[in-house]
C-alpha cells in the first residue's frame, strides 16, 4: 500500500509565501485588508501546494456553509417527472456552482416530512433555503421562518399579500394567461375553455384570473381544474368536452396539461386547430415542440427564475455578513412573459 500524502496545512502555505498564517487565513476567508501583492502570493502557495481549506474550521470563522437547501413541496414521482422542476434546478444549480455553493435537495413525500425538514434547516447545516411549488395551507413557510434561515421562494407566496420582507421570484402569471386568451379571441373563437392548475397554488390561481380578465362574461361551465399534470389535463378534457361539446378553443395552465388536452381531442376527432385552438403555459421545448401539431404557448424563463432565486438568497447573505446581520429580505422579481406562437392556436 502507498501512503497518502499529508494534507497541506495553512502554516505550510504560510511558510511558502512568506507571510503570517493570520494573512493567509484572511486570503483564504475573503477578508478585505490585505495588499494585492500578499493576496497573489497567498494564492500562488495555494495553487503550488494543492491547499484546501478545512470547511468545519472556515464556518466557525465565517459562519457560513456555503450550502444551501432548496425545498420542493412536492413528492419525488412529481419532481422527476415534470420537467418544470429539472428547468428551475438547473438554474438554481448553475448559480450556486458559479458562487462555489453546494445545493442540498429535500423534497416533502407528505405533512410527516414538514417536521424533518423544518429540523434540518433549523441545525446549523446550510446558510438559506430555496423553496418553490408550494401550495395554500402548506405548513412549511411558518416552519421556515420559526428556524430563522434566509429564504427565497419561487413563485408568489399566497399568504405573503404583497406585504415586505417576503422575497420571491415569479412570472407575470396573470399577464401571460391575458395575452393568450387575447389571442385565441383574436382568431375568432368564442367558447374559449380554461383547464387551470391546482387552485391552492397562486401560479394557478393568477392564470385563471387572466383568464375572467379577458372572458369577463364566460360559461362557468368552461373552466375545469385539473393538477399540472398530462393526465389531469386528460380528464379535464374530457369533462369539458362532456359539458360543452361546442368549445372552440382551450387555454391549458401549463404545458403538460396542454399535452393531455391534445391528445383528448385527438381521441374525439376534434382537428387541432381547425376545430379546436389550444394554447398552453410554460413553453417546455421537450414538451411544447413535441406535441401533435406543435404547441402555441405563454413562455416563462424557468431556468433564469432558478438563477434569480439563488442570486437573491446569495446577495442578501453577503449584505447580512458585510452588516453584521442575519436575516435581510432582498427584493422580489417578477419576471415577464412572451406568447410563442406554434400550430396549436
Amino acid at each position: 500500500m502507498t501512503e497518502t500524502a499529508p494534507r497541506p496545512t495553512l502554516e505550510a502555505v504560510a511558510a511558502r509565501a512568506g507571510v503570517s498564517r493570520a494573512t493567509v487565513s484572511r486570503v483564504v476567508n475573503g477578508a478585505a485588508g490585505v495588499r494585492e501583492s500578499l493576496v497573489e502570493r497567498v494564492r500562488r502557495a495555494v495553487e503550488e501546494l494543492g491547499y484546501v481549506p478545512n470547511q468545519a474550521a472556515r464556518s466557525l470563522v465565517t459562519r457560513r456553509h456555503d450550502a444551501v437547501a432548496v425545498v420542493i413541496a412536492e413528492p419525488e414521482a412529481r419532481v422527476f417527472a415534470d420537467p418544470y422542476f429539472a428547468h428551475q434546478l438547473r438554474g438554481i444549480s448553475k448559480e450556486l456552482t458559479a458562487q462555489d455553493n453546494q445545493l442540498v435537495l429535500l423534497l416533502t413525500e407528505g405533512r410527516d416530512d414538514h417536521a424533518r425538514v423544518a429540523r434540518y434547516l433549523s441545525g446549523g447545516h446550510v446558510d438559506g433555503a430555496l423553496v418553490f411549488s408550494l401550495h395554500l395551507d402548506d405548513p412549511l413557510p411558518g416552519l421556515i421562518q420559526s428556524a430563522g434561515i434566509p429564504t427565497v421562494f419561487g413563485g408568489r407566496p399566497g399568504w405573503s399579500d404583497g406585504r415586505g420582507g417576503v422575497a420571491y421570484v415569479d412570472s407575470d402569471n396573470r399577464g401571460g394567461a391575458r395575452e393568450a386568451v387575447r389571442h385565441l379571441v383574436g382568431l375568432g373563437r368564442g367558447r374559449v375553455a380554461h383547464i387551470t392548475g391546482p387552485l391552492d397554488q397562486t401560479s394557478a390561481v393568477d392564470r385563471l384570473d387572466g383568464f375572467r380578465d379577458v372572458m369577463v362574461d364566460a360559461d362557468p361551465r368552461l373552466v375545469a381544474e385539473a393538477d399540472f399534470t398530462a393526465a389531469g389535463g386528460e380528464r379535464a378534457m374530457r369533462e369539458l368536452l362532456d359539458r360543452c361539446p361546442d368549445l372552440d378553443a382551450v387555454f391549458a395552465a401549463n404545458d403538460l396539461t396542454a399535452a393531455g388536452a391534445l391528445r383528448v381531442l385527438r381521441e374525439h376527432g376534434r382537428r387541432v386547430p381547425d376545430d379546436v385552438a389550444v394554447i398552453g403555459f410554460d413553453d417546455m421545448l421537450a414538451v411544447a415542440e413535441q406535441t401533435e401539431p406543435a404547441l402555441t404557448t405563454v413562455r416563462q424563463d424557468i431556468e433564469e427564475m432558478g438563477r434569480l432565486m439563488a442570486r437573491l438568497l446569495l446577495r442578501g447573505l453577503d449584505r447580512d455578513e458585510s452588516a453584521g446581520t442575519v436575516g435581510g429580505a432582498p427584493s422580489s422579481v417578477i419576471l415577464p412573459t412572451t406568447l410563442v406562437r406554434r400550430a396549436s392556436a
